[in-house]
């Protein structure tokens, strides 16, 4: 195939496929989340990276007559995906433990001595104590 007059970059097109691609989970996980910003993907697409249809029809069709540099360039978007699936995991599981270590400590009533848990805690004992003396 002969080569467009606008190729869009290997490196950009792989970027451009990548986030198809998490355009796509998105719209598929969330569904109704992508509707809320934009209505089209490639829209979307072409407006970031200042491109056309036209542009990214050639391009893709460009580097899919390649069939094993266009694998290499699928084989790219999964490995960063699943790269950054760690890293989203990773910061996810810090999110947690922050919350974990910034846990609501029920406050004691100022009316009353103890928080309610403490409270039921000694009625409780003390509706046992009666019972079993």
């Amino acid at each position: 195939m002969e080569k467009p007059e606008r190729l869009i970059e290997q490196s950009e097109m792989i970027e451009i496929m990548y986030d198809l691609a998490l355009l796509n989970v998105i719209k598929y996980q969330f569904p109704g989340t992508i509707e809320n910003y934009e209505k089209e993907d490639l829209a979307y697409i072409y407006k970031k990276y200042k491109i056309d249809s036209l542009q990214f029809v050639q391009s893709n069709s460009y580097y899919a007559a390649d069939y094993k540099g266009y694998k290499k360039m699928y084989d790219a978007i999964a490995l960063k995906i699943e790269t950054n699936s760690k890293l989203y995991d990773s910061l996810s599981q810090l999110d947690q433990k922050k919350l974990k270590k910034k846990a609501i400590v029920p406050k004691k009533d100022s009316l009353r001595k103890g928080t309610l848990k403490e409270r039921l805690e000694k009625g409780a004992q003390e509706a046992t104590q009666g019972v079993l003396n």
